[in-house]
């Protein structure tokens, strides 16, 4: 077990600081010119969430020289758990999903996963580890602002297990405390809470 909780956090750390150097490129940027929103974006995350993940993913392949990384794949089909995958070098690639949250607000549970399909890439996937990072940020009229020392990553495989009953997603908050756990208790927890798809 030790090994594998070591891997997964030490590409959490990894996948951390770059995203924290993506930050410190591009600390803020504009949506759109004021004069087309002159009173503003309504401050809710839903109304900006795609622009600003695809502005972190992107910067990140335009920079990733700078970023010292070989490439960002993110030309993926919608279905896909992951949002990009980050080729560091010749090893496995990681596959991460950007969050965005609206800083200051309080926080409350997210949908996070699909549990089938988290369950099916698990177990089909024994080198698929599926890596959170969630970016905090603010608005200011039409112009968005990263919080440039908030960037938080965390796996699923570590989360509380609690499946929201209605969707069955696996539901949590974003700064949970991590539960050390294997794939396979992972993979049976996911299993045992389950209520409306048979896995």
């Amino acid at each position: 077990m030790s090994s594998e909780f070591d891997l997964i956090c030490t590409e959490l750390a990894e996948i951390h600081d770059l995203f924290l150097c993506v930050v410190k490129i591009i600390p803020s940027f504009d949506i759109t010119d004021p004069e087309i929103l002159p009173y503003g974006l309504k401050p809710h995350t839903r109304s900006v969430s795609w622009i600003v993940e695809q502005v972190i993913v992107q910067q990140a392949k335009h920079k990733r020289e700078r970023l010292k990384i070989k490439d960002v794949e993110f030309n993926l089909h919608d279905t896909c758990l992951h949002d990009c995958e980050i080729i560091k070098d010749e090893r496995i690639p990681y596959y991460v999903n950007i969050k965005i949250t609206n800083a200051g607000r309080r926080q409350n549970k997210n949908d996070i996963a699909a549990v089938e399909k988290l369950f099916m890439q698990y177990s089909a996937n024994p080198n698929y580890r599926l890596i959170y990072a969630v970016f905090q940020f603010h608005f200011d009229n039409t112009t968005i602002i990263f919080d440039k020392d908030k960037v938080h990553t965390f796996s699923p495989q570590f989360l509380p297990v609690y499946v929201n009953p209605r969707n069955d997603k696996l539901q949590a908050y974003y700064y949970a405390e991590h539960e050390e756990r294997t794939r396979e208790d992972f993979l049976q927890l996911l299993k045992l809470n389950s209520r409306s798809i048979k896995l």
